[in-house]
C-alpha cells in the first residue's frame, strides 16, 4: 500500500489502531509511508545507506511518540516532521565525512535535479551507457549540492521541490509560516544554482 494509495479514513483508521498499540496497523502505515520517507531522507542526506537507516530511525521515533500524536496536524505532516528530524541529524553526523560514490544514489533512482532555471535537461527514456553515465553523474552533483546546503534551505528545496509538497505543508512540516518558506526557498534554489553553476555544461547535456 502506497500512502498515495491509501485514503484519508484508511490512514486515520490505522493512526487509531496504532495508538491503542495494534502494532498490525502501525506495519500498515509503515508500508504507506516508507517510500516517501525513503525519498525525503535520500535527497537531504546524499546516500542510500543512511537515508534506509534515517527510515528505520525515523518510524522507531514515530512509533515511539505516537501515543502524543493529538491530530492537530495531519498525520503525514507530523511523520515527515520526525523524518526530516532524523535525515538532518544524520547529515550533523555525516557533515566531515567524505561521501563515498558506492553511498550515493544508484542509476535506477529518479534524477533529483529541481528546478533551477533551465539548468537540467529533464530528458527520460531509453538511455544509453554514456547518457546513463552521465546522469548518474548529474544526480550525485545535485545530492552532494543539496547536503552541502544550510539545514533549513536544505530541508525546504527537498519537501518543495523534490516532494511537490505545498507551501502550506511544508509550513507545517517545519514549524514555520507560509512566508518563511517562501522566502527560505527562494535562498535555496539561489545557493544551490551558485553551487551547480561550474557544472552547468554537464547538467544541461
Amino acid at each position: 500500500m502506497d500512502v498515495r494509495e491509501a485514503g484519508a479514513t484508511d490512514i486515520s483508521g490505522l493512526v487509531a489502531r496504532a495508538k491503542a498499540g495494534d502494532r498490525t496497523a502501525f506495519d500498515g502505515l509503515v508500508e504507506a509511508y516508507a517510500p516517501r520517507i525513503y525519498n525525503i531522507a535520500l535527497r537531504i542526506t546524499g546516500s542510500r545507506d543512511e537515508a534506509q537507516d534515517c527510515v528505520q530511525d525515523a518510524f522507531v521515533r514515530a512509533f515511539s511518540a505516537l501515543r502524543r500524536f493529538r491530530g492537530e496536524a495531519a498525520f503525514s505532516t507530523w511523520l515527515y516532521r520526525v523524518a526530516v528530524n532524523v535525515a538532518n541529524d544524520a547529515c550533523r553526523r555525516l557533515k566531515s565525512q567524505p561521501m563515498l560514490a558506492s553511498e550515493l544514489a544508484g542509476p535506477g533512482s529518479d534524477d533529483p535535479v529541481p528546478d533551477l532555471g533551465g539548468m537540467s535537461h529533464g530528458r527520460h527514456g531509453a538511455d544509453g551507457p554514456d547518457e546513463q553515465l552521465a546522469r548518474a553523474q548529474r544526480r550525485d552533483l545535485v545530492l552532494t549540492a543539496i547536503r552541502s546546503l544550510p539545514e533549513h534551505h536544505r530541508a525546504v528545496i527537498v519537501l518543495c521541490d523534490l516532494q511537490g509538497l505545498s507551501y502550506q505543508e511544508v509550513a507545517e512540516v517545519m514549524g514555520t509560516r507560509v512566508g518563511t518558506v517562501k522566502s527560505r526557498l527562494s535562498r535555496a534554489r539561489l545557493a544551490l544554482k551558485e553551487r551547480l553553476e561550474p557544472h552547468l555544461e554537464l547538467l544541461r547535456t
